[in-house]
């Protein structure tokens, strides 16, 4: 199996950057891994033009930035973990314009046709936050929940980490959500 993942974080080795180093960890043994830290990629946000809208074998986006090697990345993967810390109940500013631009990945939605070049790929929503999950992560996975119907992917799972301050003070708790993640991801 090859895993995708993609860290959100301004930080490499921030709480989230280690949760997901945890994962990938567990997993690399036995599948291929590649972790794309989104901070060393260009990626522009999405223009509204719906160019894109005009190709269906490919992303056609009319933007030739990094968000088209992201995803390549993603469609010859057979699963994808976004992974991101909560920042104003939402990805990060350097996460959500690759979320945005997913919109070139998808063809014919809200008809029959509709399709998408990551259909069928598994995938899960990493996200570490200072406060609790209730009333705080809502928004996070509500877009997950939207990005995964809109782009028919098959999600496996929220694994949230609540009341993380520091990497060092995350504990056996990081622990147990990166296994429960590599769980969900490779069955």
């Amino acid at each position: 199996m090859k895993i995708v993942s993609i860290l959100g974080s301004p930080k490499k080795k921030g709480n989230t950057g280690t949760v997901l180093s945890l994962f990938e960890d567990k997993v690399k043994k036995k599948h291929e891994v590649e972790r794309i830290h989104i901070t060393q990629y260009k990626v522009g946000g999405c223009l509204g033009c719906y160019k894109c809208g005009e190709k269906k074998d490919e992303p056609g986006c009319v933007q030739k930035d990094d968000a088209l090697t992201i995803f390549e990345k993603m469609m010859q993967a057979d699963a994808i973990v976004y992974a991101s810390p909560l920042y104003c109940w939402s990805f990060t500013a350097q996460m959500k314009p690759l979320i945005d631009r997913h919109v070139c990945l998808v063809s014919g939605y809200g008809t029959p046709d509709h399709d998408s070049l990551i259909s069928g790929k598994l995938t899960a929503l990493l996200v570490t936050c200072a406060g609790p999950i209730e009333e705080n992560c809502d928004a996070i996975q509500s877009i997950y929940t939207g990005l995964s119907a809109y782009t028919k992917t098959v999600p496996k799972g929220n694994f949230i980490l609540p009341f993380c301050t520091a990497p060092e003070d995350m504990g056996d708790e990081a622990g147990a959500l990166a296994a429960n993640l590599a769980g969900a991801i490779t069955g």
